[in-house]
């Protein structure tokens, strides 16, 4: 018999007082009496084996309840049945009423989150609390392990104060070999990071597109460095510039795309706050000003300037395998250590933050971050005080997660080091700068990597970055980018250890505000044909009067932009340094390839060469290579603690 299912009609004898009566009953539903009915005539003819169990098993839960709740029992027995947790002992039961609320030690103004260590919060007295942190030299200078940053094997230019250096800026451009259909586009502001050794190409180049200014909009692509010499100076690796090479880069060659350039597409944000002059920035759509760097921890991330949800404009960070997906693929096939490749810290759009909130800006640009070797990762905000412009200090945060941060982590006890002495000159093109943060940084070892002496610690471990002096013209609008580099310690509490003396040129780069004879009065004595012919072609290009086949040539007739190498030769006028990365193809002892997993693309040694990306007057890219000891050399030492 089953539940639900209709019968057959069935009889039945009822014993009455008159004799038996015959009764047929209908098929119907069960219903409990119905049930407990049949059970009541089943049992008397069947037992089956389970139900046979259901007395005793009735008769056992009702004792074991009785018992319960009748005797105590230990906790150390396994519970039977549900029941309310053992109350917590006395001496732990506050009550609510007795709790006083205690502020966090980190401002935060959107979630709660993890508080720094207590190493990072500061004594007025004694520094940081972390033992380890404070070194035995309070004034860089000091410091045996840094003498090499305090030489000046370059004299300045007595006219312009700039030091300039042997490398040349060379072209970049995005059209690649055999391109599908004619390139209009203009490119500017590139970024730039080496990929690994493995790789099938030498760089990723990130630059933005000239707009009517609508909109925002940025590409990406493979890239390679191509060039024009033999022997050592050619890297192992690359290969010879060809004429169609030569044609878009210019007689000094330079880096072009290897494929067409892809659009970055990243996820518009909404815009908190903008008000007054800033109203209309809210409706243009894309990202600005980005740049791309290695992490610690070897991601390649991307820092891009758009509309905030704290404010106007602020700073967002995402991992480049999110909008590139081949570059995962890429990550996840080392050689020598086969990986699904490093944890994304940033797999989706981040806005980064400030705290306090007061000291957040309305436009927020320019971050540097900084990655200790640890993989921690940090902010560096200001090189000015955020509110009064008359005290030189610094602001920096430790990033905790999704965008938190510390506050401030600037040791107080450190000196200022920012100075404005050129306010004081003579010269009025030297006067009005103002110091700003311009690329991502990198860390040093202040050692050759192919010296087998050579070995890292936290006395000979630096960061450096590049930062701008920006000067006005009478309309106040950018004269020039003055290129300084700024050096600081890779340990806690990071103090400033020194500042580039002179702003620094490439060796076919000039300095708007003075006159060209000014500019070229200190020829460096190192590669004086290109420097020469660099020359010749600033002159000529910008009158669009006669160019030298050569630097001693007769003049040929006048030619056009267009005839002159597509318009693209290889001279720098207005300049300024976007980003900064360790350049493929690095050496050790014997000339041996360095095969260092993207872990190590971060970090680097005094003869490593770094590839600096160049915007060249809001219309144009370029970079240049050059050994990391030229560019951290002839600094002048900070303060250190007071």
């Amino acid at each position: 018999m089953y539940l639900g299912i209709k019968e057959p009609p069935r009889s039945r004898y009822i014993q009455h007082s008159e004799g038996q009566k015959k009764v047929t009953t209908l098929p119907n539903q069960f219903s409990l009496c119905t049930l407990v009915n049949r059970l009541e005539v089943i049992t008397m003819i069947y037992f089956p084996p389970l139900r046979r169990l259901l007395l005793p098993a009735t008769i056992f839960l009702a004792v074991v309840i009785f018992y319960r709740s009748s005797f105590g029992i230990s906790s150390s027995f396994p519970s039977f049945v549900l029941h309310p947790p053992s109350p917590p002992p006395e001496g732990i039961r506050i009550p609510v009423s007795d709790i006083v609320p205690e502020p966090l030690p980190v401002a935060n103004t959107t979630a709660n989150h993890i508080p720094p260590e207590s190493k990072f919060f500061y004594d007025l007295y004694q520094g940081s609390n972390d033992s380890n942190s404070t070194k035995s030299y309070s004034k860089p200078i000091d410091n045996p392990a840094l003498h090499i940053l305090w030489q000046c094997p370059i004299q300045p230019n007595r006219y312009t104060n700039h030091v300039r250096i042997s490398a040349i800026v060379r072209n970049i451009t995005q059209i690649p070999p055999e391109p599908l259909k004619p390139e209009r586009r203009i490119f500017w502001n590139p970024t730039i990071i080496s990929l690994p050794y493995w790789a099938e190409n030498q760089y990723l180049v990130v630059s933005r597109i000239v707009t009517d200014g609508n909109h925002q909009e940025n590409v990406i692509c493979e890239a390679n460095i191509c060039h024009v010499r033999s022997g050592q100076a050619a890297k192992a690796g690359e290969k010879p510039c060809t004429e169609d090479d030569l044609k878009l880069l210019g007689p000094a060659g330079g880096m072009r795309c290897a494929s067409t350039p892809i659009s970055l597409n990243v996820p518009p944000t909404p815009a908190e706050q903008c008000f007054g002059k800033f109203q209309s920035y809210v409706d243009v759509p894309g990202f600005h000003d980005p740049r791309i760097f290695w992490s610690g921890k070897g991601e390649p991330l991307m820092m891009v300037n758009t509309q905030s949800r704290y404010a106007c404009f602020g700073l967002w960070m995402i991992d480049l395998r999110s909008l590139l997906p081949p570059l995962q693929n890429l990550l996840a096939s080392s050689p020598a250590h086969p990986s699904l490749g490093p944890l994304r810290s940033y797999p989706t759009l981040t806005e980064l933050t400030r705290n306090p909130p007061s000291t957040r800006s309305n436009i927020e640009k320019n971050w540097l971050p900084f990655f200790t070797e640890n993989g921690e990762s940090y902010i560096h905000y200001d090189l000015s005080h955020p509110t009064n412009t008359s005290i030189r200090g610094r602001t920096f945060a430790k990033l905790l997660g999704n965008g938190f941060t510390t506050t401030n982590l600037t040791d107080p006890l450190e000196s200022p080091c920012l100075i404005d002495e050129d306010d004081k000159a003579a010269d009025p093109v030297k006067k009005g700068g103002t110091w700003h943060q311009a690329t991502n940084s990198l860390r040093l070892i202040l050692c050759n990597r192919t010296d087998p002496r050579c070995k890292a610690s936290d006395e000979n471990t630096v960061f450096f970055a590049v930062i701008h002096r920006k000067f006005p013209n009478y309309l106040d609008l950018p004269l020039r980018y003055e290129r300084y580099f700024m050096v600081w310690s890779a340990t806690p509490p990071f103090g400033l250890l020194g500042i580039s003396k002179h702003p620094i040129l490439m060796a076919n780069e000039t300095a708007s505000g003075w006159t060209e004879s000014q500019n070229w009065d200190d020829d460096p004595v190192a590669d004086v044909a290109t420097v020469a012919e660099s020359k010749h072609l600033v002159r000529d290009f910008l009158r669009n009067t006669t160019i030298p086949t050569t630097s001693n040539s007769s003049s040929s007739p006048k030619a056009t932009s267009q005839e002159f190498h597509g318009g693209k030769p290889y001279w720098a006028y207005f300049t300024y340094t976007v980003s900064i990365a360790y350049a493929w193809g690095r050496t050790g002892i014997d000339g041996a390839e360095v095969k260092d997993e993207v872990g190590d693309k971060n970090v680097g040694y005094l003869d490593d060469e770094v590839v600096l990306g160049i915007g060249i007057d809001d219309v144009g890219q370029g970079f240049a290579r050059t050994r990391a000891g030229e560019l951290v050399g002839c600094l002048r030492a900070c303060g250190g603690r007071a």
